[in-house]
């Protein structure tokens, strides 16, 4: 699949109930999880996010775009490792978030995931952010 075809991938199917009619975020896992800061939705990632892994992020920014008008920030403060595989989540989960009339931003202070947004061409789509904004650091 190209870039653009990720981005435009159907929605994951499984065993589990459609997300819409789940209540709430998925539950925490050890690579991701999901809380409410004031009027954002946080998925705050952790550990390493590659192929093996990009999946557990998926589930929660799946659930945190699957409304109106979603304002998600992606926290990856507590990753040691990203690759491209969690470069494809990030762009499938904005373009989601951008055709229900919302956004998604990423929080990151690290050089290395500044670096990795430039080398893929991103750093336009994914500008980070070096915090959460309004909440103290």
């Amino acid at each position: 699949m190209t870039p653009a075809s990720d981005d435009l991938a159907p929605e994951p199917t499984g065993n589990s109930a459609p997300l819409a009619s789940r209540s709430g975020p998925p539950p925490t896992n050890p690579h991701a999880r999901t809380r409410t800061w004031g009027a954002f939705t946080v998925v705050e990632a952790a550990g390493e996010i590659d192929l093996a892994t990009a999946g557990f992020l998926a589930e929660h920014l799946d659930a945190a775009t699957a409304g109106p008008e979603p304002d998600v920030l992606v926290d990856l403060r507590g990753v040691g490792f990203f690759d491209c595989s969690g470069l494809r989540v990030l762009c499938r989960a904005d373009s989601r978030a951008r055709s229900r009339g919302g956004r998604l931003r990423v929080v990151s202070d690290a050089p290395s995931i500044r670096r990795l947004l430039r080398g893929a061409g991103l750093l336009h789509r994914f500008p980070p952010l070096p915090g959460i904004p309004g909440q103290r650091q």
